[in-house]
């Protein structure tokens, strides 16, 4: 009869098996139901019986289980997402899937993360450098005060992406779509971009010296940005912004003559960028009109 009764919580556990909590449940409920189930025995109750009144004691169990898998599930979901303050220096990471993690004050210099999923995730004052993020999907992630030096962005999903106050020096961008993305207070200096399209992408940025030739922009803002010396050779730019915040300030005035030191030859604009920068006296005499 025993036996009668472990297949009977078989049977009542059988989908939640793997949950640590439950599998504790079932154990210890078990050996409580063959002790019932002696105790009827020893009052005279034949097998039958006892066994069915052995089963009622535990009352609805089904819905009492179910809660706890639920628990226990959410539980384990938050621990295989928080790796705050953990050493994860060159792990390989390759194909995982964290949505919505925590990365705070990690270490994960020279980790892989190339065809992850991160949706959501957080990055805050880790160390990323020459991190592998090729063909990840880091949409809706934000990287706050961490060192993403020499990273790799190839193929990689970046959409509503935020980079704020994070050192990009020598971060690599290949075949790239920025979509909504919002790089502020970040030092993108040595930065490379080949073959990537900005769109509603909003820099506040430090971009001197930055080469953006051949790439393409399109709802763009370089509103606060530092661009002195930056090249658009033969870049593609429609409805893009590069005004300075406040008229007449000192950044302003600043802003303005670092504007007059970009290279935008061979570059193509709509004529709403082309007047703008053409009214702020920036040299555009080898720009197409489109």
């Amino acid at each position: 009869m025993n036996e009668k009764i472990s297949q009977y919580l078989n049977g009542v556990f059988a989908p939640y098996d793997g949950v640590k909590s439950v599998a504790e449940l079932k154990a210890d409920l078990l050996a409580d139901l063959q002790e019932r189930f002696r105790e009827l025995k020893a009052e005279g109750k034949d097998d039958d019986m006892a066994f069915a009144m052995t089963i009622d004691s535990i009352g609805d169990i089904e819905q009492t289980i179910q809660e706890m898998a639920n628990l226990s599930r959410s539980l384990e979901r938050q621990v295989l997402t928080n790796f705050s303050g953990s050493d994860l220096a060159k792990s390989d990471l390759a194909g995982v899937t964290v949505h919505n993690g925590k990365f705070e004050g990690s270490a994960l210099g020279g980790s892989d993360f190339s065809s992850a999923d991160l949706t959501g995730t957080t990055f805050y004052a880790s160390d990323v450098r020459e991190a592998n993020f090729d063909e990840t999907n880091l949409t809706d992630c934000t990287l706050y005060a961490s060192d993403l030096t020499g990273a790799s962005f190839n193929k990689t999903i970046l959409v509503r992406t935020k980079f704020d106050v994070s050192d990009l020096t020598r971060a690599k961008f290949t075949d790239v779509k920025l979509v909504d993305v919002k790089l502020k207070m970040s030092d993108l200096k040595e930065a490379t971009f080949e073959n990537c399209i900005f769109s509603g992408v909003d820099f506040s940025s430090d971009l001197r010296g930055v080469s953006f030739n051949g790439q393409t922009f399109i709802g763009v803002k370089f509103d606060n940005t530092s661009l002195n010396e930056a090249t658009f050779k033969g870049a593609t730019l429609r409805n893009v912004s590069f005004l300075a915040p406040f008229t007449w300030s000192t950044w302003s005035k600043k802003h303005l003559r670092a504007l007059k030191t970009i290279n935008f030859d061979g570059a193509m604009m709509d004529k709403l960028t082309y007047a703008a920068l053409k009214g702020l006296g920036v040299d555009l005499s080898k720009v197409t009109v489109i």
